[in-house]
């Protein structure tokens, strides 16, 4: 198994046509920016044979063979920020692939624009798209707004800072046939906004362990079996699935449900469609209530003065955890106010769920593959400090 440290670009995309096509070393893609502490924890918990860099290939000696017929691994970290190894198939990959551009309607030949890290699997499944669509793919470095807006491509998967960003350049979106949006919830306006100036918008859902998105506008890609569970725990099965997490057959069991992979997200069906929730590890319990953070971003996320919104808990000596907004607004001259804020949820939800204090920051800190770096944004609102304002 190679562990590849190289910046997006022809010679990455060469190494995942051999694993994935001609059966060539299993990859495992790794930016070649990441700090030096967390690149040797990963190499030490992924344990590769060899590693590739631009100053050419060095063996490991300690390292271990991929097993079965793992093509990529992705390295993922946990809550507790050990890097875990998900295993992914070259028939899970091209399983997930094939679903996509057939649910896409997307043609042989057509060009996909990749701008996510290919170190994650959003980024890497544009890669093995544009391998079964018979196209070489545009590969960004580095995501610019301008750059995709010029690009030329027919497709391209965005996150939803990234098509906010584009929205503000004014850039045409409707030259994209495609654009999926995936790596967090959109929200809400983003995705009328966006469609309102033509974008052909499909939002997906999925993780690693599913080789990225595997339900399209709530619904699953084919031969992607879903189901909610009685807690609202959302389960996936089918021919996208892992293999394993990598050394860890542990992690692996705890992560598999009668056959299904057991998502750490909550979930509703409603006329068929998934609608998600948030995570169940995002819970907050208040007063032992408890509090879906998604759920509560979700409906501050749709107040005029809120741009980009979160919500987190904060140890509280008397309730066990509060609700804490933690916002970016529309107008940094005219923030909203928490009782506005607090009004608003009540609306829609028990007054338990009202957040009890809003933190207003100038933005929100993303981990790479564009989801909130929620690790961040608590130690920046831990005691409020990096906060503007706090109510």
């Amino acid at each position: 198994m190679h562990a590849v440290v190289l910046p997006p670009g022809p010679a990455l995309f060469d190494l995942v046509r051999q694993a994935l096509l001609y059966d060539g070393p299993a990859v495992l893609p790794l930016a070649p920016d990441l700090p030096a502490p967390a690149l040797e924890a990963t190499m030490e918990a992924m344990r590769p044979t060899h590693v590739v860099t631009a100053g050419g290939v060095e063996r490991r000696p300690d390292g271990v063979p991929a097993a079965g017929d793992t093509a990529v691994i992705i390295a993922t970290s946990g809550s507790t920020g050990v890097p875990k190894g998900v295993e992914l198939g070259a028939a899970a990959l091209t399983a997930s692939a094939s679903s996509s551009l057939e649910r896409l309607g997307a043609r042989r030949g057509e060009r996909w624009l990749c701008c996510l890290p290919v170190s994650h699997v959003s980024g890497l499944q544009v890669l093995v798209r544009s391998l079964l669509g018979g196209a070489e793919p545009l590969i960004h470095e580095r995501f610019s707004p301008g750059a995709v807006a010029r690009s030329g491509a027919d497709h391209v998967s965005l996150v939803p800072t990234q098509l906010r960003r584009m929205l503000d350049l004014g850039a045409d979106l409707s030259l994209f046939r495609t654009i999926l949006l995936g790596g967090a919830a959109a929200p809400p306006g983003l995705l009328e906004e966006a469609r309102g100036a033509g974008a052909r918008v499909v939002t997906t859902y999925g993780m690693s362990e599913t080789c990225g998105g595997c339900v399209y506008d709530g619904v699953p890609l084919g031969g992607v079996r879903l189901a909610v569970r009685d807690d609202q725990r959302v389960r996936l099965a089918g021919p996208v699935l892992f293999s394993g997490y990598r050394l860890r057959p542990d992690l692996t069991e705890a992560a598999m449900d009668e056959g299904w992979y057991l998502t750490s997200d909550l979930g509703a069906l409603e006329e068929g469609r998934l609608r998600v929730l948030g995570r169940a590890d995002d819970v907050i319990n208040t007063g032992g209530r408890k509090v879906v953070a998604g759920t509560v971003a979700a409906i501050l996320s749709g107040h005029p003065g809120v741009r980009e919104a979160v919500v987190v808990g904060r140890p509280h000596p008397e309730w066990g955890e509060e609700v804490v907004a933690v916002v970016v607004a529309a107008d940094p001259a005219a923030p909203p106010a928490l009782g506005e804020l607090r009004a608003l949820v009540k609306s829609r939800l028990p007054a338990y769920a009202a957040p009890r204090a809003l933190a207003l920051l100038d933005r929100l800190p993303l981990l790479p593959n564009g989801k909130h770096d929620l690790v961040a944004i608590r130690r920046d609102i831990s005691g409020f400090v990096g906060a503007r304002d706090v109510y």
